[in-house]
């Protein structure tokens, strides 16, 4: 029997509902109530017969999926690897040959330090202020940033433009709290992190009692940089790292650094650029004035050894790791040396490794299906915005204007990076880790001075997450995120608006929340607001942070609601923002009952089965120190404990724990 085209059509659009699959049933811990606590619900089940993997901090299916790119790549990289003749210079042999060098761990356990030598030989051979900045430079060209780095970033005030930034670094800890906040966590971090530094450079042949005394001496001058700097919540505030200097201002300013020696270094021939911390800068200034040129030296050593370790010999890599990934993070083991190998290649080849990745994994219908999701968000924050009943008819034209302006990126950049000019040899390892990042150095400072590069992308192709620009008003969402359980070609619409489409809808109001309310349609950090509008907004954040600063981790350990306002405003929009996107998606492809869930229900628990993450208490710890999201579990039930929709789809009773008494309303 010969069908016709429209025939045809139908058939393939029945097919194709037919085999549109549901939420992981399988996932859900039917003996939790969904109304007391949806995180347990949607997807207690996978997390109790799917532990924690002994190298990983957190783990869900999300998380699973991120790790099964990395398990892609891995394979990919070995079928380059068994060829030797690829043609030097190019994507194939570049990458092939980082990752064999790096997976050459009998080489690299040979050379023990060694490969670091001649950088710690430098150092201690500094004699003069001018020899301590000679290295400051080398230094920065490895990306190794000794109490300030210099970055290019976007003009707050002319976004199409690029300039140099100078932003506070130079902490071994976490963050400024760790140095100064008496309570036990802290006091106890900076005991094994002084120890830590003791063995480090013990393990790079200094005596016990050296090692301590160079210890002591970096943890004092840490100590005393980490008070001049500023909090993370403050550092949320744009206007507050917002500080342009003129060279010459910033040079009377730190007299005892040399600026245009500095900045000849990189050849960018500036006459102004971004200071972040000025009153951290007069600290650095201090410092350059009045420490020892001995303490220095043992800082930068501390700088280079922390820096390099993971690509030394186990002894040091896996002190290092004893510190940070077990003792900070919780983890229990270190990953395995092929996927630090992969993570390496991603980080200093990303767009390169990238090509490859997108051609043998990401399906031309993977991005078509994505762009339209995307589509449907923007329009779907449009109708929000129209909708508000507290926002006054000239602001709402301004928030409407700085939506069409979105640029959405999906999957890869339209340009790759261009790393031929990069020497990667099959045989060693740290010479292949230099030239990655002093190309990585010299590719971003070579930016200042000059238009903004709208092509250009923050995050490689492989990555397993999304971000906002709010200079470029960009949402990208790189290839590595658009697999399930955030993304399935195969998957009912609403598992996919359940999940990536929260994604993108909290991407999208990334532009709307308390740092993106701050940048007009044409990404500059300039108010667009009248005053009242402005006051019913920060009104209603405020609703946003009391909930989360009301969300405790362990007695006495809670969320900073400031810290995790963004990411919070983000969720709650995210998810109002695709429900709407879904209702109208609805209106011509109307979704079905699978596995005898309601669409709304599927909706929710796609949500909850892509963001509930179980974490270690240790990593835990940092996040709410430090980390501007919530642990999983809050953004499950946060959001969704604000929207009637959620009540509704599950027939949650107003007294329910997933029913909020004072609900948030922002977009």
């Amino acid at each position: 029997m010969r069908l016709t085209t429209l025939a045809l059509l139908l058939l393939a659009t029945t097919l194709s509902a037919q085999t549109e699959h549901g939420v992981f049933m399988q996932d859900i811990d039917t003996r939790a109530d969904a109304c007391a606590n949806f995180y347990d619900y949607a997807n207690g089940a996978w997390r109790a017969a799917n532990p924690i993997p002994a190298s990983m901090q957190r783990w869900s299916r999300r998380w699973a999926a991120g790790e099964q790119s990395k398990e892609q790549l891995r394979t990919l990289l070995d079928d380059e690897s068994k060829r030797t003749d690829w043609p030097k210079g190019s994507i194939d042999q570049q990458i092939s040959d980082f990752y064999s060098s790096c997976m050459d761990k009998a080489r690299i356990d040979a050379l023990g330090t060694k490969p670091i030598r001649p950088l710690l030989n430098e150092i201690n051979a500094i004699r003069t202020s001018a020899d301590l900045q000679k290295v400051f430079a080398e230094l920065h060209d490895l990306q190794i940033y000794p109490s300030f780095g210099m970055v290019s970033t976007y003009d707050n005030h002319n976004p199409g433009f690029v300039i140099a930034r100078v932003a506070a670094t130079g902490l071994g800890l976490p963050d400024r709290d760790y140095y100064l906040k008496p309570e036990k966590r802290f006091a106890d971090a900076r005991k094994k992190y002084r120890a830590h530094v003791t063995k480090m450079f013990e393990l790079t042949g200094s005596s016990h009692a050296a090692a301590k005394k160079a210890s002591d001496a970096i943890f004092a001058m840490e100590t005393r940089l980490a008070t001049a700097q500023m909090d993370n919540v403050a550092l949320r505030d744009p206007a507050s790292t917002d500080h342009k200097y003129a060279v010459a201002t910033l040079q009377k300013f730190t007299p005892h650094f040399d600026w245009t020696r500095f900045l000849q270094h990189y050849g960018v021939a500036v006459d102004e650029l971004n200071v972040d911390q000025p009153e951290y800068m007069g600290a650095v200034e201090k410092e350059l004035r009045s420490t020892p040129l001995s303490t220095w030296k043992a800082y930068l050593r501390w700088n280079v050894i922390s820096k390099a370790s993971g690509n030394l010999s186990a002894p040091i890599a896996e002190e290092q790791y004893s510190f940070y990934g077990k003792y900070l993070g919780g983890s229990k083991e270190m990953k395995p040396r092929w996927k630090l190998c992969v993570e390496a290649d991603d980080a200093l080849l990303g767009e390169a490794l990238g090509q490859r990745y997108v051609e043998r994994y990401f399906p031309p219908e993977a991005k078509a299906r994505m762009q339209e999701l995307v589509k449907n968000l923007l329009s779907a924050m449009g109708d929000t915005i129209r909708a508000l009943d507290w926002m006054t008819p000239a602001t709402k034209a301004r928030a409407l204007e700085k939506l069409s302006t979105f640029n959405p990126k999906v999957g890869y950049p339209d340009k790759w990076t261009d790393y031929s000019s990069v020497a990667i040899s099959p045989s060693s390892h740290w010479e292949n880790v230099v030239a990655g990042l002093k190309f990585g150095t010299a590719d971003d400072l070579a930016r200042v001075g000059k238009p903004a590069d709208r092509g250009r992308w923050g995050m490689t192709p492989p990555t397993s997450n999304a971000y906002y620009n709010p200079a470029l008003n960009e949402i990208v969402f790189p290839a590595g995120i658009l697999t399930p359980p955030a993304f399935d070609v195969h998957a009912a619409d609403a598992i996919n608006y359940g999940a990536i489409g929260v994604v993108i809808g909290h991407e999208i109001s990334h532009g709307f929340d308390d740092q993106g309310a701050k940048y007009d349609a044409q990404g500059r950090l300039k108010n667009w607001w009248t005053p009242e509008d402005l006051k019913q907004f920060h009104d209603r954040t405020a609703c946003v942070s009391d909930q989360f600063d009301s969300y405790f981790i362990e007695p006495g350990i809670h969320h900073n609601g400031q810290l995790v306002l963004g990411e919070s405003i983000g969720d709650l929009a995210g998810a109002k923002i695709a429900w709407l996107a879904f209702q109208k998606a609805q209106q011509t492809r109307p979704a079905a009952v699978i596995d005898g869930l309601t669409p709304a229900q599927q909706f929710f628990i796609a949500w909850g089965q892509f963001r509930g993450d179980e974490v270690r208490p240790e990593t835990q710890r940092l996040m709410v120190q430090g980390d501007p999201h919530p642990i999983g579990k809050y953004r499950v039930i946060g959001p969704l404990s604000n929207l009637p929709e959620f009540a509704q789809a599950f027939g949650c009773k107003a007294d329910s724990a997933m029913v909020r008494a004072k609900r948030c309303v922002v977009w």
